[in-house]
């Protein structure tokens, strides 16, 4: 048979190719029998339009080249996010033994034509699932810098949350924000890999020569856990094991806040931290932007003031105010017990006492140097603050006679 003769027969069999393929689909493939109607007739006429152009591609094989966004352009572009590339293949190899059964005993030319244009055809489809995956990575990108830009500044709106699921965020709970300097080749795959490995989420964001994590945790409490997952670990931990990807510098964890949307605070006081961390001479990598907070609040951190005087000044006041007295002692006195003693005119032992209440009920240690200048710092803070409030407090007025 000629090929004139072969083109005609192709045309006035292609419908009934088309219905055995789709019937085959239906019998082979469990995912196509699940999809609702109008995504299983896309998925046929996807089939129609591959054996159409087969035909039109078999007449001239070097006339105006095909390509496989026609044949995917009789279905709707939600249809290439809901079949996956594997599922294409499938259809693919449904749709050429099909065909090669039909045309059986016509020529090995035509069964050769076949399997080239098929395997043509497969090339093509990677191709354009490739495309469309580099531009929802592209878009994903974008969106995350968006979201990880959101969470710096502050101004987080009502499509935050939106956004954020649309990154999957799997995040529950806890979340914590880390700053550092962008290293020369950076590679964002290992941080995600090393994120997965540790059960956390993240967000990236490189702005310039300024990386940002941000980090929660992405399992339930009381899930349990996959092969190769380890134990849930603090932020510090997972801040030492992701420092590696950044770049020189410093690196600075602010402190966990309850939910996502809540991680501007923590991205705050990391920011603030990252900006001052080289006036600690010692400081490890990474820091706590909390061990960081003399150095905040000399910068001008209202944050930080505010929480050395919550945190140290008031508990302290409200305590005892033999606890404050002790400690500005001790302080003022080089951290000698025995200067400290003949001022107060008490025991040494009773200083000792002093301060490890002191310790007890705000948690820092005042015999460390880096705590007692926390600790110093706090104290002035807060005596600058209360002689503020009896600046601002009105005169008492005299009652009338």
């Amino acid at each position: 048979m000629d090929k004139a003769a072969t083109l005609t027969w192709l045309r006035r069999i292609s419908g009934d190719i088309a219905s055995v393929t789709i019937k085959r689909l239906e019998d082979t493939l469990p995912w196509y029998a699940d999809m609702p109607p109008a995504r299983r007739s896309a998925v046929g006429l996807v089939a129609q339009a591959g054996i159409t152009s087969f035909i039109q591609w078999y007449e001239d094989p070097t006339s105006t080249p095909w390509i496989a966004a026609d044949i995917f352009a009789a279905a709707p572009r939600e249809l290439l996010r809901s079949v996956s590339l594997q599922q294409t293949l499938q259809l693919i190899r449904v749709t050429v033994e099909v065909t090669e059964e039909r045309v059986a005993g016509r020529g090995n030319d035509l069964r050769e034509a076949i399997l080239l244009y098929s395997r043509d055809v497969a090339f093509a489809a990677a191709d354009v699932y490739a495309r469309a995956a580099e531009a929802r990575g592209l878009w994903d990108a974008r969106l995350e810098a968006l979201v990880v830009d959101s969470i710096l500044t502050g101004e987080a709106d009502e499509e935050l949350p939106s956004r954020i699921a649309a990154l999957g965020w799997h995040g529950h709970g806890e979340v914590a924000v880390l700053v550092g300097t962008t290293p020369p080749q950076f590679d964002v795959d290992l941080v995600r890999r090393t994120a997965r490995k540790l059960a956390v989420d993240v967000l990236i964001g490189v702005q310039g020569s300024r990386l940002v994590l941000v980090i929660g945790r992405a399992r339930i409490a009381g899930q349990e856990l996959d092969e190769g997952e380890e134990e849930e670990l603090g932020f510090e931990e997972i801040a030492s094991r992701l420092e590696p990807s950044f770049g020189p510098g410093y690196v600075v964890l602010g402190p966990a806040v309850a939910a996502l949307v809540d991680a501007s605070q923590s991205a705050r006081a990391a920011l603030a931290g990252f900006a001052v961390a080289r006036a600690w001479r010692s400081a490890p990598r990474p820091v706590d932007a909390d061990d960081l907070l003399p150095e905040r609040a000399l910068a001008g951190d209202p944050l930080a003031k505010q929480t050395l005087i919550e945190r140290i000044y008031r508990p302290l006041q409200a305590h005892s105010t033999d606890l404050v007295t002790t400690l500005w002692s001790y302080l003022d006195n080089g951290r000698s017990l025995e200067a400290t003693a003949r001022e107060l005119f008490v025991h040494p032992n009773t200083v000792r006492y002093r301060l490890k209440r002191v310790s007890e009920v705000i948690g820092w240690d005042a015999t460390g140097p880096r705590e007692a200048l926390i600790l110093q710092t706090a104290l002035i803070l807060g005596s600058i603050g209360a002689a503020d409030q009896v600046r601002r407090r009105p005169p008492l007025r005299r009652p009338s006679r």
